[in-house]
Formats: structure tokens, C-alpha cells, sequence
């Protein structure tokens, strides 16, 4: 028989610490998300000195957790904002982040977003296509002024990352080819309604490790210095986000080792680098939690079925993805294996398979761990089940930042049948 882990982790210290998450799920019942703000607030000041005295502008990817006050407390230590649609900008704006400092990138914006989002006055535009380069134009000569824009490039690099979230090779939506780049940039550097100050690359998710971004960041340094040979004024090196977290036991990468990359591979350039970390700011600060419903045994499988389902985090779900599942309290007998599973009709309701827990009853709590990113921006309100409420845990202090949703919620948009 296989030797089973110990139920010990050390993503669960300071603000979500076991006696502290049962305070908060007391509280405030569960299914529960629960935020450290001091955790965040550490990784992004290490992100930030890993770049030394180098002009950088970071920019929080709101798609990992758009809850406003995460925003707000990213915006407080003078965070940009990466956003990806015309709502993610109206919160950036909300929670202060200056539109000064707020990207507007992603594949299919519409006219209409478009519009607001010139109207604004965002930094810039990241376009990912030469279509769409020429609606920003178009849209620009109307409101009579020159659109900031940077080119999505798409490196061709293979990130080594689960191929849902690996972004940047050529079979990939993102972007465009660097031959179809340098023609968007000529064609911007002639109109009078365009105006090239950037330049960006993604590659993708949960990257850990470190070559895939280093030869990203050399071929499109090589773009940036023949654009500028071309008199075609390059303010912005936008590398993207992608660094990964820990949700096993993966080998991270040093933030600084990375920074110390970047800045060789722009060896000589007087450029801004615009950083564009999500998951790394928010994902090992948050936390999950869900009661035990019942225990069931199915011929040779063990389930452990929750108030938590593919609704509150569908990332397992969806990628097949592993969190660390960990009982809050004290516990007797022996670790076994078992599913984690939901109220959801579907056999892909699961938050973790085969995961090893001592026996559980009804009442108990269940910490699934590295949900602060892509867990509530995920949710849904599939099976017509209200998503989670949200706290936030800051010195000590605990926070609703977000109200449980109820019936009345889920229906409030609905028009009353005839």
C-alpha cells in the first residue's frame, strides 16, 4: 500500500490558518472563498523589487479574481490593471486603478467596447488582429483623435502548460505571426488615427518553467529593435503573465531570475516592461471552503460529497486540475483515498479525485486549497445554485466582500412568465 501524505500544508499559515478559516466559515456558512490580503500584498512587492529600479508597470490580469476589493487592494499599492473586456475596465476604474495605467486587450472586442474604451482613455489597445486594427482606426477617426495601440505577437513557443490555457502557438487563437506584426506596425506608424506605443506576447498559463519565456521575450526584442530601427516609437514591452503557483509540488519560478531574463533580452532599450501577473498575485492567497454532506461508499470507491460543487470551482472540471484538499479540525483514523464530490448532475462534479482524508461526517470542513485564482471569476449559477460568498482576512481581521447570492438574485434579471 502506497505511503499516504500528511494533512499539512503551508499555504494554510497567517490569515488562513485553520482557526481562522472556521471563523470565517462560522461566519459565513459555506460553500465559502476566503482571501488572505496580506499574502497578496506580499507577492506583488516581490514581483515589483524583482525588477529592481527598471521602469515596470504592473498590471494585475483581473480574470484570474475580479472581486473589486481584491482590485482595490491591488490598486492601493499602485497596481495597474490587464483586462479583457469593457466590464473588467469599468471595475479597474471603480476599484482606482487610473486609466492611465489599464490595458485593454482580448481577442473579439466589439465596436461599442471599443468606443468606451478610446472614450476612457486606457493606456492602450492590444490588437490580435489586422481586422481588428482597422475597426480601432475607424472607430478612432469618428471621435476625431489617435487610438494607443500596441500588436498582440504570437512568438510560436510552446509554454509546456495544460493546452487549454497555452496561448501562444501559431495553432492558437492569440495574436499574430511576427511577419503579419511588423505589417500592422508599418501601416499604424502611417495613419493619422493610429498610434504604435506597444508591443506584447503571452504564452500562456501556469508556466513553471523559465526558457519557454526567455526565448519568447528574445524573438519579440528582436521585433521591437527592428521596429525602432524604422523610426516607429516603441514605448511598452509588454511581456504578459503566465508565471504558475503551487498547487502540488511543482518548482516555481524565482520571480527575480525571471525579471534578471526579461532585462537581458532588452539589453540596451529604453523601454517601460508592463508585467501582467494574475494567477501569481492571487492564486496560493485564497482558499475554498466546503462542508461534508455525506460519506458513500461505491463498491471499491470511497466519496466524500459537499456543499461545494463545479459551480464554485470548475477548474478540475474543466482541466482536470489538482488542488490539495485538506481537512480543517481534528481528526482520528486512518487516510484513505476518496472523490470529492458535488450536489451538480454531472459525473464531472468533482473538486478532487483520489484524494487522501481520514473518515469525515457530516458538519465537517474541507479547505481546497490555491482557489484565489480562476475559482469565483469562474463560477456559474449552473443547477440555479447561488455562488459562494467571499471574504477577505487582512491582519487578522476577517471581511464579507461579497454577499452569498440568494433565489431572488439568480431570477432578478428574468421577466415574469405570461
Amino acid at each position: 500500500m502506497k505511503e499516504l501524505p500528511s494533512l499539512n500544508s503551508p499555504l494554510l499559515e497567517g490569515n488562513l490558518s485553520p482557526t481562522l478559516l472556521l471563523e470565517a466559515a462560522c461566519k459565513y456558512q459555506t460553500p465559502l472563498y476566503v482571501y488572505d490580503f496580506d499574502r497578496i500584498e506580499d507577492f506583488y512587492q516581490q514581483f515589483k523589487l524583482a525588477f529592481g529600479g527598471r521602469k515596470t508597470l504592473i498590471c494585475y490580469a483581473l480574470k484570474a479574481n475580479s472581486n473589486l476589493s481584491v482590485i482595490a487592494k491591488l490598486a492601493s499599492l499602485e497596481s495597474g490593471a490587464d483586462c479583457v473586456s469593457l466590464g473588467e475596465i469599468k471595475r479597474a476604474l471603480m476599484a482606482g486603478i487610473s486609466k492611465y495605467k489599464i490595458i485593454y486587450s482580448g481577442v473579439g472586442k466589439q465596436d461599442y467596447e471599443i468606443k468606451e474604451a478610446l472614450e476612457i482613455g486606457v493606456l492602450f489597445i492590444n490588437t490580435e488582429s489586422n481586422e481588428e486594427l482597422l475597426r480601432v482606426e475607424k472607430i478612432a477617426q469618428s471621435l476625431g483623435i489617435s487610438a494607443r495601440i500596441s500588436v498582440r505577437v504570437n512568438p510560436d513557443i510552446n509554454p509546456q502548460t495544460h493546452p487549454y490555457i497555452s496561448t501562444g502557438l501559431k495553432e492558437n487563437k492569440f495574436g499574430v505571426s511576427i511577419e503579419e506584426a511588423k505589417k500592422m506596425y508599418l501601416y499604424a506608424h502611417k495613419s493619422k488615427y493610429l498610434e504604435p506605443v506597444g508591443i506584447h506576447f503571452h504564452i500562456g498559463s501556469q508556466i513553471t518553467k523559465l526558457q519557454p519565456l526567455i526565448e519568447s521575450s528574445q524573438k519579440i526584442a528582436a521585433l521591437l529593435r527592428s521596429l525602432l530601427a524604422l523610426k516607429i516609437e516603441i514605448k511598452f514591452f509588454d511581456i504578459g503573465g503566465g508565471i504558475g503557483v503551487v498547487y502540488s509540488d511543482e518548482n516555481l519560478i524565482n520571480p527575480y531570475d525571471y525579471a534578471q531574463e526579461i532585462l537581458n533580452t532588452l539589453r540596451g532599450l529604453d523601454v517601460t516592461i508592463i508585467c501582467e501577473p494574475g494567477r501569481y498575485l492571487v492564486g496560493n492567497c485564497g482558499v475554498l471552503l466546503v462542508k461534508v454532506l455525506y460519506e458513500k461508499a461505491h463498491l471499491y470507491k470511497r466519496f466524500v460529497i459537499v456543499d461545494g460543487a463545479m459551480n464554485d470551482l470548475i477548474r478540475p472540471s474543466l482541466y482536470n486540475a489538482y488542488h490539495q484538499i485538506l481537512p480543517l479540525g481534528d481528526y482520528q483514523g486512518q487516510l484513505s483515498e476518496a472523490d470529492i464530490v458535488g450536489p451538480i448532475c454531472e459525473s464531472s462534479d468533482y473538486l478532487g479525485k483520489n484524494i487522501p482524508l481520514p473518515p469525515l461526517k457530516n458538519g465537517d470542513l474541507l479547505a481546497v486549497l490555491s482557489s484565489g485564482a480562476y475559482g469565483f471569476s469562474m463560477a456559474s449559477n449552473y443547477n440555479t445554485r447561488g455562488r459562494a460568498a467571499e471574504v477577505a482576512i487582512q491582519k487578522g481581521q476577517i471581511s464579507l466582500i461579497r454577499k452569498r447570492e440568494t433565489f431572488e438574485d439568480l431570477i432578478a434579471l428574468e421577466k415574469e412568465f405570461l
